[in-house]
């Protein structure tokens, strides 16, 4: 892999009716493959395919309306580009046979809790793995959220998960960590979160920012109302992510993040500072 000086940026593609910036749009298989090829044609480094939203509140989905949802994209995407392919879904079954399908990174926001085989699965693919901080579930990840301190018992969480995937024989440099940037946080929480991400990278793991239009971008601006209001904060918080290191940023408007990017790389090279280059999925 050669060096770079920003992180990668891995488009969203979410195949469902209910997710929190984009549901229902891209449902259709069709659409959803037409928004893949944008993101692409955008500069998306990876995609990352979602059957299922995890927005607070959101009601759980079986692994077969899931899989129905996210295999037809996979296949199809895979079939016009080798471009990586991350699976957004917390169950094993639905992880397998997207790789089957030609997905390369298991993107698990339960970080491998879901079932007690999570692990094993993960270990057997033998595929990029991303394990997210949530407390609690999607359903309840909101309700009044309380941590001593937030930093330090996300970091206590990660590298515990971590642990665990090792132990089930997934291989260290397969695993990414991702603090969940709005999984069960306040304001507060999310704003400390982003202010230690260079605490998250000295672990010596990639580390996945997953901020776009998150709620507290509307915390800090109150006008921000709807998602599709946050780009700003978005780009500002994927930039906070640059400097601290992070190994990409899990967005959904990727022409622009990539702009913004490319151009603050461009300040640093200028200036002669470099960013260590994080292992990112091939």
């Amino acid at each position: 892999m050669t060096a770079s000086l920003r992180p990668r940026v891995m488009g969203i593609v979410n195949v469902t009716p209910d997710s929190f910036s984009d549901g229902g749009r891209f449902l259709d298989p069709r659409q959803g493959f037409e928004h893949a090829r944008r993101l692409i044609a955008q500069g998306a480094d990876i995609l990352d395919i979602g059957g299922e939203s995890t927005r607070p509140g959101a009601a759980p989905v079986s692994a077969e309306d899931e899989a129905a949802r996210v295999l037809p994209l996979i296949e199809a995407i895979r079939a016009v580009s080798d471009i990586p392919i991350s699976i957004d879904t917390m169950k094993p079954a639905v992880a397998r046979a997207a790789v089957q399908a030609g997905a390369t990174i298991w993107n698990d926001v339960a970080a491998l809790r879901f079932s007690p085989d999570a692990p094993e699965v993960a270990a057997d693919l033998g595929c990029e793995v991303v394990l997210m901080h949530m407390l609690g579930q999607p359903g309840n990840m909101q309700d009044e959220p309380r941590y001593d301190d937030v930093a330090a018992e996300v970091e206590a969480f990660l590298l515990a998960r971590a642990a665990a995937a090792m132990a089930a024989g997934v291989a260290r440099e397969k695993i990414w960590l991702d603090p969940g940037i709005g999984f069960g946080k306040t304001l507060a929480h999310n704003l400390a979160l982003l202010a230690a991400l260079p605490r998250f990278v000295a672990l010596g793991y990639p580390i996945l920012l997953g901020a776009s239009r998150k709620r507290f971008i509307a915390g800090v601006d109150p006008s921000a109302d709807q998602a599709t209001d946050r780009l700003g904060g978005s780009l500002a918080a994927h930039l906070a992510g640059a400097a601290a290191g992070v190994a990409a940023v899990r967005v959904h408007d990727a022409r622009e993040t990539v702009q913004a990017l490319d151009v603050w790389a461009a300040i640093q090279a200028a200036a002669g500072t470099t960013v260590s280059d994080a292992a990112i999925p091939a």
